[in-house]
């Protein structure tokens, strides 16, 4: 029984491993094409020079500042902060990606790097679908292996004492 418990869950492991790791990673690609596909370019203007940016908001490695812009999207005016080139005046143009709305959105993953989230994502979720039916499988060798050790238990309880008298 335990050699078909280890077979099972073998091909338990690989099989939940891989479909779940695939179907995570399309899921994945397809949420990253939704994202990219209401994410729209409008073109703001920064309402403050970036060097006046709010205090206390960190510099980005790529040395970009916070600045805050203003643009307009069906007639409506919005406002709102956005990684601008440090030293840029109030005036400049900005591009800033939003949705339908208005609200802005993070800037659109390219496709390269949507394969990669894709394949991080599918990496991860496979990882632990495979994981998490290792873990069934030692829980059930666990149960057969206790079970061995009470049948063992009671055999030893009927057997050790006509044992005892022949040694003693």
């Amino acid at each position: 029984m335990e050699a078909w418990i280890v077979l099972a869950t073998w091909v338990f492991v690989l099989l939940a491993g891989v479909v779940a790791g695939r179907t995570a990673a399309a899921a994945a690609d397809h949420a990253v094409a939704v994202r990219n596909a209401h994410a729209h370019p409008v073109q703001a203007v920064q309402v403050e020079d970036a060097a006046r940016a709010p205090q206390g908001v960190p510099e980005y490695s790529d040395g970009s500042v916070w600045a805050k812009v203003s643009w307009t999207v069906a007639g409506v005016t919005h406002t709102g902060l956005t990684k601008v080139e440090p030293g840029q005046r109030a005036g400049t143009a900005v591009t800033v990606w939003t949705s339908r709305g208005g609200e802005l959105v993070a800037r659109p993953v390219g496709d390269d790097q949507a394969r990669v989230q894709a394949r991080l994502v599918g990496s991860l979720v496979g990882a632990c679908a495979a994981g998490g039916m290792l873990v069934c499988g030692l829980f059930a060798r666990g149960r057969l292996d206790r079970r061995r050790m009470e049948e063992w238990d009671r055999e030893w309880e009927s057997v050790g004492p006509r044992w005892r008298r022949t040694i003693g």
